[in-house]
């Protein structure tokens, strides 16, 4: 971005998410969306409705474990460690339940990832109160765990009957 001389840039809006994020973010959704709608449309290019539903699967617990990372990152910058050892611990625990839910049998795998992606949104709003998080974080993680979150249920629902 060029600016003319003597201008200084306008400011974002501290509410507003920037673009790069938001964009990054809508795009992870597509393989949510794309696994889940295709389970019931199965045979695809080869793949079963349970090959399918095994990606979905994987691709939530991945997912979850970036989720614990984000707060893991976000407490690592903190000054005061003391004040943040509790982030730590959460941060742990999306990675433990994504990789627990891979253990479970048929739907329920999808049901449990997507019931926990569906809480950490909230849970993640909480960072801003914190003072761990900038304004805009909780509105995208609204956005993208509900969006994630609804594609592994429907992966779920679909999945149930394959």
């Amino acid at each position: 971005m060029s600016l003319a001389p003597g201008t200084a840039p306008v400011p974002q809006s501290q509410a507003s998410i920037p673009s790069a994020p938001l964009i990054l973010g809508l795009s992870g959704l597509l393989p949510f969306w794309a696994l889940a709608l295709g389970i019931p449309f199965t045979p695809i290019a080869g793949y079963s409705a349970a090959t399918l539903a095994t990606a979905l699967a994987g691709y939530g617990a991945v997912i979850l474990s970036f989720l614990g990372g984000i707060r893991w990152g976000l407490a690592t910058r903190q000054t005061d460690q003391r004040d943040v050892a509790f982030q730590y611990l959460i941060a742990v625990v999306p990675s433990l339940v994504g990789w627990a839910a891979l253990g479970l049998n048929g739907p329920w795998r999808l049901l449990v990832l997507g019931l926990v992606i569906l809480a950490l949104g909230p849970i993640d709003r909480r960072l801003i109160a914190e003072g761990l998080a900038p304004p805009w974080y909780g509105s995208l993680r609204i956005i993208l765990s509900f969006g994630a979150g609804l594609a592994l249920l429907l992966g779920a629902w679909v999945s149930r009957a394959s």
